[in-house]
């Protein structure tokens, strides 16, 4: 059995509250779970002890049982202390401008240049 350490949403609409969870990877996000190990409310300010609330033992326990945690996850269990802070993500490729949008900022650019010059 696979186990993913994520969040489970719940919360009124446009007030989302987060409980972190311990769910096999098959089960849909908000659905069954094995066990809840803390909470995590985006509402609050940065500074507050109660943004994050994180049961380290437990959270302890379940990764070296072979839990993974979800990015957003292991993200709170680095600023824990339990595990090492992930590599940053880089932003997709499909997302860069085209080979036409490209030239044309080239050319806008060069116009630019040459204006000033």
């Amino acid at each position: 059995m696979s186990l993913k350490i994520r969040l489970a949403r719940g919360g009124a609409k446009k007030r989302p509250f987060y409980a972190i969870v311990v769910a096999d990877a098959r089960s849909p996000r908000d659905g069954r779970f094995i066990e809840k190990i803390g909470t995590y409310n985006p509402m609050l300010p940065r500074e507050s002890d109660q943004r994050i609330v994180l049961d380290v033992e437990r959270a302890k326990h379940w990764l070296s049982v072979g839990g993974q945690p979800t990015d957003r996850v292991a993200l709170f269990l680095a600023n824990a202390g339990l595990i090492e802070k992930p590599a940053q993500r880089e932003t997709p490729k499909k997302s860069a401008p085209k080979a036409k949008a490209q030239e044309r900022l080239k050319a806008e650019a060069a116009a630019r240049a040459a204006a000033e010059a």
